[in-house]
Order: C-alpha cells, then sequence, then structure tokens
C-alpha cells in the first residue's frame, strides 16, 4: 500500500519536514516515490508548502494520507 506521509529532516530539538508518498512497509525516512511537499513547525505560524495536483493525483491512484498529512492538506487550502 502506498501512504502519503511525513519524512523527518532537521536537527534535534528543530524538526523539518519532507511530504512524501512511499510504501507503507518502508521505514519513516527511507525509501520514498516522490516527494510533493515540505513543512516547518518551527517559524511561527507553520510553514506549509504543498503541491496540491500531486498529492490528489497520488490519493485518485489509491494512496492514503496519513491523519496528520490530512490535517495538513486541510490547512494548505
Amino acid at each position: 500500500m502506498v501512504k502519503i506521509r511525513l519524512q523527518r529532516e532537521g536537527k534535534k530539538k528543530a524538526p523539518f519536514y519532507h511530504i512524501v508518498v512511499a510504501d507503507s512497509k518502508s521505514p519513516r525516512d527511507g525509501k520514498i516515490i516522490e516527494q510533493i511537499g515540505t513543512y516547518n513547525p518551527m517559524t511561527n505560524p507553520a510553514t506549509i508548502v504543498l503541491d496540491k495536483t500531486k498529492a490528489e493525483e497520488w490519493m485518485k491512484k489509491g494512496a492514503q494520507p496519513t491523519d496528520t498529512v490530512k490535517a495538513l492538506i486541510a490547512k494548505a487550502e
């Protein structure tokens, strides 16, 4: 199964995330299929950069977004 989820980057106590499409069996920071955006919770307000067309395409193909990514997609609109 393919999921749309967060991939953590950044230093300790300074997280930065890539919004990626990956196989559900791959590890969190492992191999990805495609990067479709970024999320930076350290800015005020949090910065969300998302390619909505790619996210919609992947969801039409059957990719399941995680709960956190669903919330980020809703905030980005």
